[in-house]
């Protein structure tokens, strides 16, 4: 009903267009240029989708570490843990929830300055960052394959010509400490610039070992490096160089039986990531008015994902012997190359177009080891060792284009289309769920084709309506594992995508608001369940991706701005959404009748207001609240997470050099879950209970920033 009466509310005014006026103390809202959206830079209000840009003020104001800071403020978008760190996201409902087992296959494309971190969110730090954009809806045009509900891309600070730079520390509640640079400055005599930033935090993870009587078994010890150069090559040539190093070696020791924030584990986890990640971006400016660019990436990365099994030690389970662990490690390496030719704007009522090619080559191991022991008091003992060790292989190459135009002053029109092929093939070896010697190897390949269709009015000035319709898809895959002799593969997905929505800039650009109606159809919808195969073996819990006839997903998003006077900024956003999938069957093999998609609240929203006195003292308030939600599919269950409501503060003084922050996160100290799972893993009578990974809870600290 909220989500009703709100959303209403919004479409109502958005539909006045009348010219406005205001006080002479208000401000104008700075101009929103983003990049991530189609192939040219466009101007928010242009843009015909629904897209979230944040922006470096507003990062910094609302952020604190990691993007998982401020994800509040994009409506429909979500995650999920089961890690230290998101890696995985949900948008209108679509995304991965864990890759405890599977190939790489994402609904949400990932990108950091153009390298593709799908799938490994986590690296996803916020220092020095300049802007992040999320699109919602499928991207099959831009994207491809890896953004079905839509992308998000990061876009770090660019060099700059003139010699300046800060460094940055914080210091928090659970034994928060950080450190950072950056530095930029020109190289003249090569004609280039050059930016250098650094930034190193940890904290102790926010949890208690009360076993191991430590505090930092879940520890955040996080260091980002980066390196940017621009070099001009001539009046109509750029070269932009950069190189990324992420080192998050965070400690996993998150479940406890009794779903608090102290754990009894006595072989506590680990959830790390490290990556290297480079970029090249060349782009020149022809004789006829076209450019030229191409983009080529590298990323590496290894990653270690291990939990204490039954999340206890030697004396929880007396008379017992109960003690099980798993661990992951997980070594990725992608390139990539995509090269097109843009022609210029169109002027008039005349048509742009643009061409292009990509081509990429993924490559992914998983070496898992499960290791167990157990007794009971009548004599009975099991024993578990295996292990297995599995290589995806995954080939990419596609074709796209694009036309656009005006016509009759006030309408422009998009079009869009892209061909894509993808080549995988998976192998795996080892001694797992009583499989000794086991060796499978799966071969596939899928043809794809997406695009999109706009049309946009200019209502006035500073106002437009568009709808859109879109095609995206995402590939077939692999079951890892102990699945894959049952159900080895499932088959690509497609979605359509239909968009009606209104931006506009109001009282002399004091406020911006924009509404977007969708609805969603998903054909072949890929659903992921899971499934405990062996009772007592905590480490057995396995999922298992197939395909279901249909779901779809509709609902709405609004994005509010404003300045009523100069020193006073408020916004607010809402996502409303509904989602259905159709019926289909478990792991066990139950029927998991038609519901609600997992990870999909029904309402998200998110309220700020920003205040800035002309002597420098800063003050900002964040509230947002999030809807109950289904934590995963599942015939013998319908747990769900509880809805919850989150409160961040944060008052500082903002001299020219220097800035000084006091800031306070999740003020009231709420319980909520980002993650649950529904098993049994407490001897003798393994009942099923749902178990659930905590939200941080209240954070309070220092900031402070000093420029050269």
């Amino acid at each position: 009903m909220f989500c009703r009466y709100f959303v209403a509310a919004g479409a109502a005014c958005l539909t006045t267009y009348g010219p406005a006026t205001q006080s002479a103390e208000t401000t104008n809202l700075d101009e929103v240029v983003v990049s991530a959206t189609v192939f040219r830079e466009q101007q928010l209000l242009d843009v015909p989708a629904s897209v979230t840009a944040l922006t470096a003020q507003t990062l910094k104001d609302s952020g604190q570490q990691h993007f998982q800071d401020v994800f509040a403020q994009v409506p429909n978008l979500n995650w999920s843990a089961g890690s230290s760190r998101p890696r995985y996201f949900q948008i209108r409902g679509i995304g991965e929830r864990e890759q405890y087992q599977g190939a790489p296959n994402y609904s949400v494309g990932f990108l950091i300055d153009d390298i593709d971190f799908s799938g490994i969110g986590m690296a996803a730090t916020l220092f020095d960052v300049d802007q992040i954009e999320v699109l919602r809806g499928p991207q099959g045009t831009r994207y491809g394959a890896n953004a079905l509900a839509g992308l998000i891309a990061v876009r770090s600070a660019d060099p700059n010509s003139e010699f300046a730079g800060y460094v940055s520390s914080d210091v928090g509640n659970y034994d928060t400490l950080g450190a950072g640079l950056v530095m930029t400055g020109p190289a003249d005599e090569w004609n280039s610039a050059w930016r250098l930033a650094v930034k190193k935090q940890r904290s102790d993870g926010f949890r208690d070992n009360v076993f191991l009587g430590r505090d930092d078994t879940n520890d955040r010890d996080e260091t980002t490096a980066r390196g940017k150069w621009r070099w001009f090559a001539g009046e109509r040539s750029q070269l932009d160089v950069t190189i990324l190093h992420v080192n998050l070696d965070n400690g996993y020791d998150a479940f406890s039986i009794d779903n608090s924030r102290n754990t009894l584990s006595d072989k506590p986890g680990e959830d790390s990531l490290r990556a290297n990640a480079g970029a090249l971006k060349w782009q020149s400016e022809l004789e006829s008015g076209a450019t030229f660019m191409t983009v080529a990436s590298l990323v590496n990365s290894a990653g270690v994902h291990a939990y204490d099994g039954d999340w206890g030690n030697d004396v929880s389970w007396i008379p017992f012997v109960y003690d099980y662990n798993y661990r992951a490690d997980r070594a990725r390496r992608e390139q990539s190359l995509e090269a097109r030719i843009t022609s210029s704007p169109f002027v008039g009522n005349g048509i742009a177009w643009l061409g292009g090619v990509y081509v990429s080559n993924l490559r992914e191991s998983i070496n898992e080891t499960s290791r167990g022991d157990f007794a009971d008091p009548d004599g009975y003992t099991e024993s578990k060792d295996e292990f297995l060790d599995s290589l995806f292989h995954a080939k990419t190459a596609a074709i796209f284009g694009q036309l656009d135009g005006r016509f009759l002053d006030k309408w422009n029109w998009l079009l869009g289309a892209r061909a894509e092929q993808r080549k995988s093939d998976y192998s795996d070896d080892g001694n797992w769920d009583d499989e000794i010697g086991r060796s499978t190897h799966d071969e596939a390949k899928d043809n794809m084709f997406g695009g999109s269709a706009s049309l946009t009015y200019a209502v006035a000035n500073r106002a437009r309506l568009y709808a859109s319709v879109s095609r995206g898809y995402k590939a077939g895959g692999f079951n890892l594992g102990s699945t894959s002799t049952t159900q080895p593969t499932f088959e690509p997905e497609f979605l359509w995508n239909y968009e009606l929505g209104a931006k506009t800039d109001w009282l002399d650009r004091s406020l911006y608001a924009d509404v977007t109606f969708f609805y969603m159809q998903r054909k072949d919808m890929q659903v992921r369940t899971g499934q405990q195969t062996t009772p007592g073996d905590p480490d057995s819990y396995v999922f298992v991706t197939t395909n279901v006839a249909s779901g779809h997903n509709y609902g709405a998003e609004v994005s509010l701005r404003w300045v009523p006077v100069a020193s006073l900024e408020l916004g607010g956003q809402i996502g409303c959404l509904r989602t259905y999938q159709s019926s289909t069957v478990d792991g066990d093999g139950n029927s998991v009748p038609s519901r609600a998609q997992a990870h999909a609240p029904e309402y998200q929203v998110q309220l700020n207001a920003t205040y800035r006195h002309p002597v420098g003292v800063m003050a900002r308030v964040d509230f947002s609240a999030v809807d109950e939600f289904y934590f995963d599919v599942a015939s013998d269950h319908d747990q769900r997470s509880r809805p919850y409501r989150l409160t961040n503060i944060k008052i500082g003084y903002e001299a020219d050099r220097w800035q000084v922050y006091a800031w306070t996160r999740n003020l009231f100290d709420e319980e909520y879950a980002t993650r649950g799972f529904y098993f049994g893993n407490e001897p003798p009578n393994w009942e099923d209970k749902l178990y659930t990974q905590n939200g941080d809870p209240r954070e309070f600290g220092l900031s402070a920033e000093w420029h050269f």
